[in-house]
């Protein structure tokens, strides 16, 4: 029987434009992108030029600080341009791809021992699909993690099932498990309370979980709280339940088929579906024809955490979901003043409590302005830690690093702090401050 463990804290947004449980279409497109500021922490050093051809596989850049974390291409075709910014940074390698995708070949089978699988995955370009903690960063090949948690559920807002991301794909998720047994004594596979499919239920070779409540139970910082909590020095790997069916289909094949089930989502696309996707892929001619008429903000990845990347740009390197709700734009008369049962808050402010399971159509406005912190106890409610959050949210503020330490900054990731976001009556910034913390304690601690 497997551990069961009830997450009460948390929320979910009741957001309407839910895909439908069937994968339809494809997104496939003509021009794809790999952004190196989806790697955090890594800085570039590129290995093709322009006019270069590729193949799926093939490498793009690697890591100057360590060169076997490498990036390979998800498509076969031409190197089109390198795009810089200031000081020739390189914000994005552009390929224009092949009718046909042709993939760069890589020994397939089962690695012999763990050194041989963390040689195979860093040379095929596979190795970024891992992520360590703390710092939430792609993981050193030399670190030895005290175990691997895999995560296959999904609490985000308007988010794929896992069951449907894996329908065919059983064998490619059975392997990519074999594969990653070889990291570590522990390897932890999390799933939902009401998780039946047979992929994740009969896994073998792993220390199965349930959890139930509220998002954010389906992130991988609960899991590790809840399961093994990290302690200064110590270190895990995690990975996406997708990614490790990636690393299957690599192993059975010898291919590096970098493609992932997606959710398209939001009240601004006019069919909410799941659909096959690579990662890079230009949303522009994609999304004419799946766009509703108005101004909506396109995302990739979940409304909490995804990224703004607008109508002409690209799906982003780790995302499973292509978001469009509205754009907030104007002022509501009297605001939370006059009383509405079709707004949405947290509080009994407005009627929308009287009916706890609608959804609603919610769009980007703040409802206010940036203030100073004001303590409501709010966050608490939504963040499901052994951790106190505003303490460590003004550590981080202040950049106080002895103190990040003392109240829990290596058991997060910014992404924790996403509902505090929601729900903080400052309108702070909280995950880019996350960011900027995180980074300056691994710095000084590395």
């Amino acid at each position: 029987m497997p551990n069961f463990h009830n997450v009460r804290k948390g929320l979910d947004l009741p957001l309407l434009g839910a895909p439908a449980a069937t994968v339809d279409g494809n997104l496939r497109s003509s021009v794809y992108a790999v952004l190196p500021s989806d790697f955090h922490g890594l800085v570039p050093k590129l290995v093709v030029k322009e006019g270069d051809r590729v193949l799926a596989g093939s490498i793009l850049f690697h890591d100057k600080a360590d060169a076997r974390i490498k990036i390979a291409s998800p498509v076969s075709g031409e190197v089109a341009r390198i795009e810089r910014g200031d000081k020739r940074k390189i914000l994005a390698v552009v390929i224009l791809a092949d009718a046909q995708t042709k993939y760069s070949s890589q020994p397939s089978g089962m690695p012999a021992n763990r050194e041989d699988a963390i040689h195979w995955l860093c040379e095929s370009g596979a190795w970024p699909l891992i992520e360590s903690r703390p710092y939430g960063r792609i993981a050193s090949p030399d670190a030895k993690p005290k175990a691997v948690f895999i995560n296959a559920i999904a609490t985000e807002p308007l988010a794929v099932s896992p069951a449907l991301a894996l329908a065919g794909r059983e064998q490619d998720f059975a392997k990519g498990l074999e594969v990653m047994s070889l990291m570590s004594d522990r390897l932890v596979l999390s799933i939902s309370a009401s998780e039946a499919s047979p992929a994740l239920t009969n896994a073998s070779g792993v220390e199965l979980h349930r959890f139930a409540g509220p998002h954010p139970a389906g992130t991988t910082s609960v899991h590790i709280n809840r399961i093994s909590p990290l302690n200064k020095g110590e270190v895990v790997w995690t990975m996406a339940y997708q990614d490790v069916a990636v690393l299957g289909h690599l192993a059975l094949t010898g291919n590096f088929k970098l493609e992932r089930t997606v959710s398209l989502c939001g009240t601004g696309i006019l069919k909410p579906r799941c659909i096959t996707a690579t990662p890079g892929a230009s949303l522009e001619v994609f999304l004419d024809s799946e766009l509703k008429p108005g101004n909506f903000r396109v995302i990739s990845g979940s409304v909490l955490t995804g990224a703004n990347v607008g109508k002409k740009g690209y799906l982003t390197y780790y995302s499973s979901q292509v978001t469009a709700i509205p754009e907030g734009e104007g002022t509501d008369f009297f605001g939370w003043v006059i009383p509405s049962a079709s707004k949405w808050s947290i509080s009994r402010t407005l009627f929308s409590w009287l009916s706890p399971s609608k959804k609603f159509d919610l769009n980007t406005k703040q409802h206010g302005e940036d203030r100073a912190f004001v303590v409501t106890g709010l966050y608490d409610k939504v963040f499901p830690f052994d951790v106190l959050p505003m303490p460590l949210i003004k550590a981080m503020w202040a950049k106080d690093l002895d103190q990040m330490e003392q109240l829990g900054a290596y058991e997060v990731v910014p992404e924790d702090f996403a509902l505090c976001e929601v729900v903080c009556p400052s309108k702070q910034e909280l995950q880019k401050m996350a960011y900027e913390a995180i980074d300056l304690l691994q710095k000084e601690m590395n």
